[in-house]
């Protein structure tokens, strides 16, 4: 289906853009639909053909299947910078709780082979949404901006891995090397129509990190007859702390959290293993680079110290789907600060703060030459639930969570003028 080409009405004013309003029901309507069919990560066909359409739609020279499922929409609209804009495209095997009429339904098998329940619950359906309303304005006012736009719809952003696997299939060789990277993300803490940036470090590095504790196992009754891995384990688990409390300045924020621990099968039986899943955050490389350090020694060395042979010390392995950390560039951070704050008035821009959640969003600016790289935060939660929130009421569902459902008009108009109107100011005017 087409959907009309704009959903909001550039209006030059003085030296700034502003916003008629439109019918925001063909944006509203693309929303729903997104949300209500999500499909999980490397699984984005639907999605992603959608995408893709819509961008033709629009103008723009489309090129399919980069990286997986991912998209680039070019539109060269004569000399001047290029800009890129990217979207994320993929859902979370979560079951949706939110009683909306246009709830997910949607079932998937997740690469353990298992069947999920999916749900846009990160607010990627929004950020499609924003992605799609901004190139339909940008397209539609090509007589005032010169340079040209690169919109890119990536995979697999909740496996840390579409950014890679866009950039290994070619992105920046076979399309323009942009000049500016920009994305959003909504933020479940903050009312729809405002905006958070973040200069420097803004989200963190994430590792997944796998510890195979072996022991010697045997029966509940004769521990000294065995070495326990349980307590092994433990003792792993408490220790990994003084990594962060006791070895690195206080200064530079980490986590080490271990999600998952399994041995053992009966109450009476000392297994002969325990298996330790840990996500591990930082922001910068020298941080991250000691905490998997540490994680090693850590596990290494208290096994010696419980006295497990040597053919029986833990096995870390750091998994590959590494996220590194997202650095937005200070100058272009304070300069879309600027027009944000003129675009929806300084009561509604503020500073954020940084976050331990993982984007690989990052990956893009970190090419060398680094390209200036900027993800802001669009708040997406309705007033009346904010308002209630900070007055003792019932607490925000955060990301990730079944119930969370952004407020979906004032967050796609607000995230629309502002990704439309950060564009314009990277742009050559015309």
């Amino acid at each position: 289906m087409n959907y009309p080409v704009l959903f909001f009405l550039l209006v030059l004013v003085g030296n700034s853009w502003v916003y008629a309003a439109d019918d925001s029901a063909p944006l509203i309507k693309l929303y729903q639909d997104l949300h209500a069919h999500p499909e999980l990560s490397f699984q984005e066909k639907n999605t992603a053909a959608r995408i893709a359409s819509e961008l033709e739609s629009a103008g723009f020279a489309v090129t399919r299947n980069i990286g997986g499922h991912g998209v680039v929409g070019l539109l060269k609209n004569g000399p001047g910078p290029t800009i890129m804009l990217r979207t994320d495209l993929d859902g979370l095997p979560v079951k949706e709780l939110t009683g909306l009429a246009y709830a997910s339904q949607a079932q998937a098998i997740e690469q353990t082979g298992q069947e999920v329940s999916v749900m846009h619950a990160c607010g990627h359906d929004i950020h499609m949404t924003t992605f799609i309303g901004t190139a339909r304005a940008l397209a539609g006012d090509k007589d005032q901006w010169s340079g040209t736009l690169m919109m890119v719809a990536q995979p697999a952003e909740e496996r840390g891995a579409g950014a890679r696997a866009m950039l290994e299939d070619g992105l920046f060789e076979r399309f323009p090397r942009p000049d500016f990277n920009l994305a959003l993300h909504v933020s479940a803490e903050y009312p729809a129509g405002t905006v958070k940036y973040v200069p420097g470090w803004a989200m963190a590095s994430v590792d997944s990190v796998d510890i195979s504790v072996r022991g010697i196992g045997g029966h509940g009754a004769y521990p000294h007859t065995t070495r326990d891995p349980v307590v092994l384990a433990s003792s792993i688990v408490m220790n990994l702390q003084t990594l962060i409390s006791r070895e690195l300045n206080p200064a530079k924020p980490a986590v080490i959290t271990v999600g998952s621990i399994h041995g053992g099968s009966k109450h009476n039986v000392i297994s002969d293993r325990v298996d330790l899943q840990l996500t591990v955050r930082s922001y910068s490389d020298e941080v991250r680079d000691a905490l998997l350090d540490g994680i090693r020694r850590v596990a290494v060395s208290q096994a010696r110290a419980l006295g497990f042979p040597e053919d029986k010390l833990p096995i870390v392995t750091v998994r590959e789907e590494y996220t590194p950390a997202v650095f937005n560039n200070p100058e272009l951070t304070a300069r879309l600060a600027d027009v944000f704050r003129s675009k929806f008035g300084a009561d509604k821009v503020s500073l954020g703060t940084a976050s331990m959640g993982g984007e690989d969003f990052a990956r893009y600016g970190r090419v060398q030459p680094a390209i200036p790289s900027v993800l802001f935060w669009l708040g997406a939660v309705k007033q009346s639930s904010y308002d209630a929130a900070q007055n003792g009421g019932p607490a925000l569902p955060s990301l990730h969570s079944a119930y969370f459902a952004p407020d979906p008009v004032p967050t796609i108009k607000a995230g629309v003028a502002a990704m439309t109107s950060a564009a314009m100011d990277l742009l050559d005017s015309k």
